[in-house]
């Protein structure tokens, strides 16, 4: 457990000194509607309303630049960030390698979720941030409330009654247990893409040698950006939750949705052994890849995402109209 901590407080120090690693990109001082806006891309934000009363913010692109019709009717993308992230995942790189963007840009309605307690949905309708009550609540009050409320807002506000759900890491976990626990939910899903996989962590390697990874290979990224939104925050008892070796106590033999995964072989949260065993338990595998030199944060920040994983997400969307 202490290893944990020290990759959280570690991922902290390097956020307050984003400034020290050269010219500084201007998204680093933004928020994420800021950040679609300073692309040139149309942004639309919300806040929702939880079962159990959390507020949380969804962002939204309804179309791209080069795909910019307003009026059409457009496919609905709902992507999920992972742990201690946000949205802000989704439009940190430029445009042509972050996936939010390449999915408005090729004509797209695309929406993105937070986590309660994350930077952006962090409010309550009655409890107080600072509260104990507030931070009572893991992945499973994510897969139970905010994404059943996010998906659901997204269905009326559109009319679309299927939607495309892609998942990094613990987008993917709340969206295992959602989809095989809530059938209503299930039903809604027309293909679930699931980016470094999470669903039992009984093979993860040390914490401190993933973030070792993480960094060789982004060093000469933007980091300025990345850190500047990340961490982006949860409850002591989501971490708590994540620190035990054992799979969550549910079932996803019985999940009835179509599903792609795309994991990494030096990834040392979504272990390639953990990845297994769940690709095994997954009814509707429709696709799967493990890309052999990739690690947990290269799904989100990785040079060459778009042609190892985006290009092949819009392919399937295509074949799955």
């Amino acid at each position: 457990m202490w290893c944990l901590f020290l990759v959280i407080y570690f991922f902290l120090i390097l956020g307050n000194i984003h400034g020290a690693f050269g010219h500084q990109n201007p998204e680093a001082n933004m928020n994420i509607s800021q950040i679609i806006s300073y692309w040139g891309y149309p942004d639309e934000e919300y806040n929702i309303v939880t079962e159990d009363g959390y507020i949380l913010c969804l962002y939204r692109i309804p179309y791209g630049k080069t795909n910019n019709n307003n009026s059409a009717r457009r496919l609905v993308v709902y992507l999920q960030h992972g742990l201690l992230s946000s949205a802000s995942n989704w439009v940190s790189n430029l445009p042509n390698n972050s996936l939010g963007f390449i999915l408005a840009d090729a004509g797209y309605d695309v929406w993105m979720g937070n986590s309660r307690g994350n930077t952006w949905s962090r409010k309550h309708m009655y409890l107080q941030t600072d509260s104990q009550e507030f931070w009572a609540f893991s992945f499973d009050e994510m897969a139970k409330y905010d994404l059943p409320a996010s998906i659901d807002f997204i269905v009326k506000r559109t009319g679309q009654e299927e939607i495309f759900y892609i998942g990094h890491s613990q987008g993917t976990t709340i969206a295992f247990i959602a989809f095989s626990t809530i059938p209503k939910i299930a039903k809604r899903i027309k293909v679930f893409f699931a980016l470094a996989p999470v669903f039992s962590v009984a093979h993860t390697k040390s914490p401190l040698i993933k973030m070792a990874y993480t960094l060789k290979s982004i060093i000469k990224s933007r980091l300025d950006v990345y850190f500047s939104h990340n961490p982006s925050g949860t409850s002591v008892q989501n971490m708590v939750h994540w620190s035990q070796t054992t799979s969550p106590s549910y079932s996803i033999a019985g999940m009835n949705v179509p599903t792609a995964t795309w994991n990494g072989e030096r990834d040392l949260l979504a272990d390639p052994e953990d990845v297994k065993i769940l690709q095994s338990q997954i009814t509707k595998l429709i696709y799967q890849k493990t890309i052999s030199y990739y690690n947990h944060i290269d799904f989100l920040f990785g040079l060459d995402v778009y042609y190892q994983v985006y290009r092949e997400i819009i392919d399937i969307i295509q074949d799955n109209l």
